[in-house]
């Protein structure tokens, strides 16, 4: 696919860095010459120089035959104009823009094709608010994914001595946890995927754990592998940026909300837009003094989410040292990412890794319907509608054991009935069942089928089990 990328910044970066590594023929549009020469030494991307709303440059950089056009310069406004060209001039098929704005969303009729012809909006402060509101309901978790408009949740949870399940064995499973059906797709040991998964593999103290299940039996399932942590009810907040201020805003009627920002300014501002409980303290939230004088020792949460991922990393690493129960900082180097795994920061995010899922979506062939990076972008899940028939697709009329999954790769679940006979979506006459899969589970047309791929190179292979082919025979 050919691919135009206008932004080299932090989620230009990662984007093009994704979609560079599945053979994606990428254009990357900048003002900064410097910055594409750093790109094109590290990557296999052409970068061009220039304004990127300019109809001159979008087509030295070849949007003419151009399968895709993603904006994500620092404006919303450049963003937005840049899509609408690109569309209107040049017919490009599909367009997405990095929007900060929560004016501008999915659907409305300001982004359709007569407005500003944006087919996706991207929000990484929106997707990475998302992210920790999930981790504050479920506390115990490093990471919650939601597939199949919800009914099923696939979660990365730290194993710890004393669960039911950690000591034993896959096949003991449904003995230790009756009443909740699980998958487990991958088990991380010393940071290291293991092989193959069969019944005698056991869980270990410290694993990182791959789970699906129905949404319903998250509760129960994160329970098995770790003693229940209390619910997250005080929360520290450092940096009240975009991220910050969104997230004050959503939680603050079920925690007890501190936020911690440097700039007077932005503090005052603060003030005039969160309700009073909220507390908004002028600081520096590496001084380990006022860490103290509120109370640091006392939270359950304590979050990182400034612009710099120095302050992040320094005020996580302090506040667990003072005692928080929990950390988490917002990263956006890679380097830096990976620096931290395993350290005492329960939880890095990366804004840019947030939105990745998003776009893939769009890029992955098939009927994908969600895509969701892992691992910092080792791995992936992804939730696909089965077309076709026996004849036509290599996944649809076939037990799994029969299906040629590429090796490592698991279906984890699927949902039938999501859809009536015709492909068609079944509405609010849905009755839908959330089906744990075994090797002898039979694959229907219209099922969701969800699954984990844990080596991205492996990826087209599972999106070819997808595509309906009207000359292919099985």
């Amino acid at each position: 696919m050919k691919i135009l990328i206008l932004g080299a910044g932090r989620v230009g970066e990662s984007v093009a860095e994704s979609l560079v590594s599945e053979k994606n023929d990428i254009t990357v549009i900048d003002t900064n010459p410097a910055r594409l020469r750093e790109l094109q030494d590290r990557m296999d991307l052409r970068g061009v120089a220039g304004n990127g709303i300019q109809p001159s440059v979008l087509r030295e950089a070849g949007i003419e035959d151009a399968d895709m056009f993603i904006s994500c310069a620092p404006a919303d406004e450049t963003n937005l104009v840049a899509c609408k060209v690109a569309h209107d001039v040049f017919n490009v098929p599909t367009t997405i823009a990095r929007l900060r704005s929560p004016e501008f969303v999915n659907g409305s009729a300001l982004m359709d094709k007569s407005g500003f012809a944006v087919d996706q909006v991207i929000c990484p402060e929106e997707s990475v608010t998302r992210t920790i509101r999930k981790l504050i309901e479920y506390p115990e978790a490093l990471q919650v994914l939601e597939f199949a408009h919800g009914l099923v949740s696939l979660i990365a949870v730290r194993a710890v001595a004393g669960g039911p399940l950690v000591q034993h064995s896959l096949t003991e499973i449904p003995q230790l946890v009756p009443g909740a059906d699980m998958r487990i797709v991958a088990i991380y040991r010393r940071d290291m995927a293991l092989a193959t998964l069969d019944g005698n593999t056991r869980i270990e103290p410290d694993d990182e754990v791959f789970v699906l299940a129905a949404t319903e039996h998250i509760r129960t399932v994160l329970g098995a592998l770790r003693k229940a942590d209390r619910p997250v009810k005080r929360l520290m907040i450092a940096g009240g940026g975009k991220v910050g201020l969104r997230l004050a805003r959503e939680i603050h009627g079920d925690c007890q909300v501190k936020i911690i920002e440097p700039v007077r300014q932005r503090c005052e501002y603060l003030a005039t837009q969160l309700p009073p409980e909220v507390l908004v303290l002028n600081g520096d939230s590496t001084d380990e003094d006022l860490l103290v004088d509120e109370n640091v020792q006392d939270m359950d949460l304590f979050l990182s989410l400034t612009g710099d991922d120095e302050d992040n990393i320094m005020g996580c690493l302090l506040a667990k040292r003072l005692g928080a129960r929990r950390v988490l900082a917002v990263i956006n180097r890679k380097a830096y990412a990976d620096l931290v795994q395993g350290t005492t920061i329960d939880i890095a995010i990366s804004p840019a890794q947030a939105v990745i899922g998003e776009l893939l979506a769009f890029v992955r062939r098939g009927d994908i319907e969600a895509v969701h990076s892992l691992r910092r972008g080792a791995a992936e899940a992804l939730e696909a509608i089965v077309r076709g028939d026996r004849k036509t697709c290599k996944m649809a009329g076939r037990r799994i054991e029969e299906v040629g999954l590429p090796k490592g790769a698991q279906v984890g679940a699927i949902v039938r009935g999501l859809h009536r006979p015709d492909g068609s979506d079944a509405g609010e006459d849905a009755k839908p069942q959330v089906i744990i899969a075994h090797h002898d589970t039979l694959v229907l047309p219209n099922d969701h089928v969800i699954v984990f791929v844990p080596r991205k190179r492996m990826v087209r292979e599972v999106e070819k089990l997808f595509q309906v082919s009207a000359t292919f025979m099985f």
